[in-house]
């Protein structure tokens, strides 16, 4: 007889799902590591910064916490989605672009300027926007993973008010 219920996923299998979104979230921190590991203390050390903006060690702890937690709030709705759907597509998008991100700001900066900035505060205005439908979304499914990409969102917005910032004074 066939069905359209999916199984519940076992636990090996989703043990093995969550720590995929651990990959991928860490793949997109390491390729933002890349981006500004020569250019904390290069460029960005003398670069006119927003007079809001935190110590440079805060970003690390933060952002750690922040991939974290998008990748247990997608695996929640993976969960309960019991697979893939093309909503985590949403999800895929908006990682791509956290990790496009850096590497705009950072380092194109040295070689473009302040276009470089600019480019980046599209990128990240883009992000901002596709957080706001992915918490809608994953509220109809799963409210705590919409609970865990609220601080992401915040974040995010704040982040965008520094890179406008940079952008303007740069």
């Amino acid at each position: 007889m066939h069905t359209d219920i999916a199984k519940t996923p076992g636990p090996v299998k989703s043990l093995l799902v969550l720590l995929a979104y651990l990959l991928l979230s860490s793949i997109a921190a390491a390729i933002g590591v890349l981006a500004n590991f020569t250019n904390i203390d290069g460029w960005y050390a003398t670069a006119d910064k927003a007079p809001w903006s935190p110590p440079n060690w805060l970003f690390g702890p933060v952002w750690t916490f922040l991939y974290i937690a998008m990748a247990i709030a997608a695996w929640l709705v993976w969960r309960k989605l019991r697979g893939f759907r093309p909503l985590l597509g949403l999800y895929g998008a908006q990682l791509l672009l956290n990790a496009v991100w850096s590497p705009l700001f950072f380092a194109l900066y040295p070689a473009l300027g302040a276009p470089a900035l600019w480019l980046a505060a599209v990128v990240i205005v883009a992000l901002a926007v596709s957080l706001v439908f992915l918490i809608r979304e994953f509220w109809a499914i799963n409210r705590w993973a919409a609970v865990l990409l609220i601080p992401y969102l915040i974040w995010v917005t704040f982040a965008s008010s520094l890179n406008v910032f940079a952008a303007l004074h740069n």
